[in-house]
């Protein structure tokens, strides 16, 4: 499965952006997000510069929004 893109909105934050490798199920109580980036493509100004993954407490978090990812074009044969 391929990295799924994401918005996380946090009270009070700017939101951020960043891939995860699944979403989050109903048992998760952590969300690990790999190039967290603000939704202009900015740093974040209080991780370090090198930081590629960071690990955010669900119950920080109010909404997840799943950005549209690349399409996959299916091509098929139909036999009549």
């Amino acid at each position: 499965m391929s990295p799924v893109t994401v918005l996380i909105h946090i009270p009070n934050e700017e939101s951020i952006m960043g891939e995860i490798e699944q979403l989050p199920g109903p048992q998760d109580t952590l969300i690990i997000v790999e190039n967290p980036r603000r939704k202009s493509g900015k740093d974040i100004h209080y991780l370090e510069a090198d930081v590629s993954k960071i690990i955010i407490p669900l119950a920080r978090v109010t909404v997840i929004e799943v950005l549209p990812g690349e399409e996959e074009e299916l091509i098929g044969f139909i036999r009549d």
